[in-house]
C-alpha cells in the first residue's frame, strides 16, 4: 500500500472520537474504513485514496478511562481542497466503534502549505537580517546570467536563427534578424524565427506552412517593405509592430509584451491613429470590477506569471481550484480545451474574451476567463478580466 508522508500532502485531517466503550486503535480504523466504504464512490474510497497514494496513513490516539474511550484521527490528504473537504464530512458518518457506539466530529482541516509558507516568512526574515547589504553589481550579474542562459538556447532550423519551442509551436513570429530573436528570448518569448531584413528566404514558406503567423515589425519604413515581400510569400494573420523609431532588438520586455498584445488582424489596416492606440489600448466596459474578483495577491501573482507564458502563442489554458494547468490547446479548439478538462475554475487565453467564449466558459463551469482584453460579453455567470486589469 502507497503511503503518503505529511511533507507531500497539501491538508491534515483533524477529528476527534468519543465512544460509550473501551476501543483500540484498530477498532477506529476499521469503522471508519468500514463505515465510510462506498459512501462517495470508487472515485473517492478511503481503500482505494491509499493505495494510489492520494490520502496517507490514518493515525489514531486512542485513551480510555471510566469505561469511555476518546481518541484524536489524523489524516494526511494530497487531494484538492473539495475533495478532502468530501472525505473529512464523510467521518462524522461514523456511529459504532468496534461494539460501542461512538461519534467523530471534525476538528479542523489544516492547509499544510501555509505553515510552510509561514515557516518560509520567518526565517527568511532571520536569514536577511543575517545577510550583508547586497551591491548593485550582483544584480546586473544575475541578470546577465538569465539572458545568457536564454540566448544560449538560440538555435537554426532550415538555416535561420529560431527559439527552442518554434518547431513545435502552434504560432511563429517572425521578425526581421537573429538580435530580434535574442531579445525575445532574452524576455521569455521563444517562438520566434529572424527571417534576414528584405531578403526573405524561400525556406520562410515551410516554416510558416500551417502555423498561426504573427510579423512583429521595426517601427520604421523597413518594416513596411519586409511586410510587402512576406505578403508575396505566406499568408499572415497577424502584425504587431514596435514603436515609432524603435527596433524589436532594443525593446524593453514591457514594450515586446505590449506589441504582442495589440497585434492586429493583418486583414486590418493600419493608419496613424491605429499606431497610436496600440500604446494605449481601448478599454471595454464589460470588463468588470477586479475587486469582485476572489483571489489572494498570491493567487493572482500565479495567474499573472500564466498569462505571461502564453504571451504570442495564441493558446488556451484551463485551471483547476489549485491553479494548475489541467488543459490546454490551440485558441482555435477553445471548446475543446473545456471539453478536456475534468475540472474548470479559470480559463487563461492569449487573446479577446468575447460572448462566445465567456458563454462557453461559463458552460464548463468557469468561474473566471481571462484574456489579453475583453469586448462585447453580456454573458454575467463567469467573470471576464483583461490581463492589465489584473495587474493593476
Amino acid at each position: 500500500m502507497a503511503k503518503l508522508a505529511q511533507a507531500s500532502s497539501k491538508y491534515i485531517i483533524k477529528a476527534h472520537m468519543e465512544a460509550n466503550g473501551v476501543v483500540e486503535k484498530p477498532d477506529v480504523v476499521g469503522a471508519i474504513f468500514g463505515q465510510t466504504e462506498g459512501l462517495l464512490g470508487p472515485d473517492l474510497d478511503l481503500r482505494e485514496l491509499q493505495m494510489t497514494g492520494r490520502v496517507g496513513r490514518i493515525e489514531v490516539d486512542v485513551s480510555s478511562s471510566d469505561g469511555a474511550s476518546r481518541g484524536e484521527i489524523t489524516i494526511p490528504s494530497s487531494l484538492n481542497s473539495t475533495e478532502t473537504a468530501l472525505v473529512a464530512a464523510s467521518l462524522e458518518t461514523i456511529d459504532r466503534v468496534g461494539p460501542c457506539s461512538a461519534e467523530i466530529e471534525v476538528e479542523s482541516v489544516d492547509d499544510v502549505r501555509v505553515s510552510k509558507r509561514d515557516f518560509i516568512i520567518e526565517r527568511a526574515k532571520e536569514i536577511l537580517e543575517d545577510m550583508q547589504e547586497v551591491v548593485p553589481e550582483s544584480e546586473e550579474i544575475s541578470k546577465r546570467i538569465k539572458q545568457e542562459v536564454r540566448t544560449s538556447e538560440i538555435s537554426y532550423y532550415r538555416g535561420l536563427p529560431v527559439g527552442p519551442e518554434l518547431p513545435e509551436a502552434d504560432s511563429v513570429i517572425l521578425c526581421e534578424g537573429r538580435a530580434d530573436v535574442m531579445n525575445l528570448l532574452q524576455h521569455g518569448v521563444k517562438n520566434g524565427v529572424g527571417i534576414g531584413g528584405t531578403s526573405v528566404p524561400g525556406e520562410i514558406t515551410d516554416i510558416a506552412s500551417g502555423k498561426e503567423i504573427t510579423v512583429f515589425l521595426d517601427g520604421d519604413r523597413g518594416g513596411d517593405l519586409i511586410k510587402k515581400e512576406l505578403d508575396q510569400m505566406i499568408d499572415i494573420d497577424y502584425v504587431a509592430r514596435a514603436p515609432d523609431g524603435k527596433e524589436v532588438e532594443d525593446l524593453t520586455k514591457k514594450e515586446i509584451y505590449q506589441a504582442l498584445r495589440d497585434k492586429r488582424p493583418h486583414e486590418e489596416p493600419e493608419s496613424t491613429e491605429t499606431q497610436k492606440a496600440q500604446s494605449e489600448p481601448e478599454t471595454d466596459e464589460s470588463v468588470v470590477d477586479t475587486d469582485d474578483l476572489d483571489l489572494e495577491e498570491e493567487q493572482r501573482t500565479i495567474v499573472l506569471q500564466t498569462l505571461e507564458r502564453l504571451v504570442g502563442t495564441r493558446a488556451v489554458y484551463v485551471l483547476d481550484e489549485d491553479l494548475q494547468v489541467v488543459s490546454k490547446a490551440p485558441l482555435t479548439d477553445f471548446e475543446s480545451a473545456l471539453e478536456k478538462a475534468a475540472s474548470v475554475y479559470m480559463v487563461l487565453l492569449d487573446g479577446e474574451v468575447n460572448d462566445v467564449r465567456a458563454s462557453l466558459a461559463a458552460d464548463a463551469g468557469a468561474d473566471y476567463v481571462v484574456g489579453m482584453s475583453v469586448s462585447g460579453v453580456s454573458n454575467e455567470e463567469t467573470l471576464c478580466v483583461a490581463k492589465e486589469d489584473l495587474a493593476a
